[in-house]
């Protein structure tokens, strides 16, 4: 061996030796590491905070800080985007009714740029739908949505927070104290104006403030991609029968399958399946949803690949969540019912849009009630506020409706409507230190039609 040059088999003998002698030094101490998780003794204090990084809070934060308040977002997951992105319903609409664009700022521009960077196509929207309203929704790319929402937010000032969860929320002296956690850390953060985009609307309940949810709830899905077969060589008569048998065994259920079992076949995969009874409220209830709707799916396709001709079916892909359409809504200043929304209801507090077919998904699976030609619901201010509440709003599918009308309002474009409104009035709130309820309406529409929102 010459300098520092040592030849392997110099070097294994040595090792060997080393180790057969058990001449190695002994192991330096190496102090305890704290057990007890840090907490800052200083609370973060800023303008909004919104709690939820979905289509409603990714708009409602963007959209605060661009009007110049101190925002944070927090997000109990990895990344932005939720329904649109985690739980793989990357298909976003509608934004058009009757050849009109009816719903656009924020939540547009970054459907629209992911297109644009993804080189996908947006539809014909000036083509009647008819009953056919999957037509409009717009297919993107959810990896570059997540990384045009996270620069959006950095370029507007917005401080994410992700792996973070309130657990106790207070409203005192005039700012709402929101205890929150998160991997190895727990801070307070006090703020002038707080937005619940949760979906669940943990925020408001946490604060004390009355929810209701409906007997019966609707399924969730799980969305998925699958190939590896060609349909048309697989006897269909075969398919059926075993079908029918997988049903009488108990091996599948119809109502797990949209009541169409060979429905994942021809779509080759997609938002054919149903999970009963799917709830993300507690971590509990969505590790239940989570479990039961992989089993399902992993039931689905070991069946599948026992028919001739499919034995080589594959899954290609699977979201890391369900798809949840309901849980808790607010008791709000106004509830919106199915007949306002149907009748195309333009409210006094009127301050966006909203267009979506009502679409209750159900135990034997979803028959679409499409709105009458012409007609364009409009969300009222008063559904986003909790009742007897200040300085709280909220945005998504926990917005103050019937279920019906939540049905249809659930959707990806109107909760991004609603995000926008919401982070308006809470940053008009914060500028005229007051809650948004007694924010001038004419103020709020200005600025959400100067951030490039339509209003009605």
């Amino acid at each position: 061996m010459k300098g520092t040059t040592m030849n392997r088999r110099h070097f294994l003998s040595t090792v060997g030796t080393i180790t057969v002698a058990g001449s190695l030094p002994a192991p330096a101490a190496v102090p305890p590491a704290k057990a007890l998780m840090p907490k800052h003794n200083t609370p973060l204090d800023i303008d909004v905070l919104v709690v939820g990084g979905g289509p409603a809070g990714i708009t409602a934060a963007i959209q605060a800080a661009r009007a110049g308040a101190s925002t944070i977002l927090l997000e109990s997951g990895s990344q932005l985007g939720g329904t649109t992105t985690t739980a793989g319903v990357n298909f976003p609409g509608l934004f058009h009714a009757w050849g009109k664009q009816v719903i656009a700022g924020i939540g547009w521009e970054l459907v629209e740029e992911t297109v644009r960077m993804g080189n996908g196509r947006m539809p014909d929207f000036s083509v009647p739908y008819g009953r056919s309203h999957v037509k409009f929704h717009i297919p993107i790319n959810p990896y570059l949505y997540v990384l045009l929402a996270e620069e959006k937010c950095g370029q507007a000032g917005v401080r994410l927070r992700y792996y973070e969860t309130p657990i106790s929320v207070r409203f005192r002296d005039q700012l709402w104290e929101v205890e929150v956690v998160g991997k190895g850390t727990s801070i307070l953060i006090r703020c002038k104006q707080l937005i619940d985009c949760t979906g669940n609307a943990i925020v408001v309940q946490m604060a004390g403030l009355p929810v209701l949810r409906s007997e019966v709830t609707q399924p969730g899905t799980l969305m998925f991609k699958i190939d590896g077969y060609d349909l048309d060589k697989v006897d269909k008569t075969l398919l059926n029968r075993r079908c029918q048998e997988a049903v009488d065994q108990g091996r599948l259920k119809k109502e797990d399958h949209r009541n169409r079992i060979l429905g994942p076949l021809g779509n080759r995969g997609g938002n054919t399946m149903h999970t009963m009874n799917a709830d993300s409220t507690t971590s509990e209830t969505h590790t239940d949803a989570n479990i039961r709707a992989r089993k399902n799916l992993l039931d689905t396709l070991r069946f599948y690949r026992e028919i001739p001709g499919l034995e080589k079916l594959n899954l290609v892909s699977m979201p890391t969540e369900i798809g949840i359409r309901e849980t808790y809504r607010i008791v709000g200043e106004y509830q919106i019912t199915e007949k306002d929304y149907v009748a195309g209801r333009k409210f006094e507090d009127a301050w966006a849009y909203s267009f979506y077919p009502i679409d209750l998904h159900k135990k034997g699976g979803v028959a679409p009630k499409h709105l009458e030609e012409g007609v364009v619901p409009t969300i009222s201010m008063r559904a986003q506020i909790p009742k007897n509440s200040r300085n709280l709003l909220v945005a998504g599918r926990c917005v103050s409706s019937d279920q019906l009308a939540n049905s249809a309002l659930r959707v990806q474009a109107s909760c991004m409507a609603m995000g926008q409104a919401a982070g308006v009035a809470a940053a008009l709130a914060c500028s005229l230190k007051t809650t948004p309820l007694d924010v001038p309406l004419d103020q709020i529409k200005t600025l959400i039609a100067k951030h490039g929102g339509i209003v009605p």
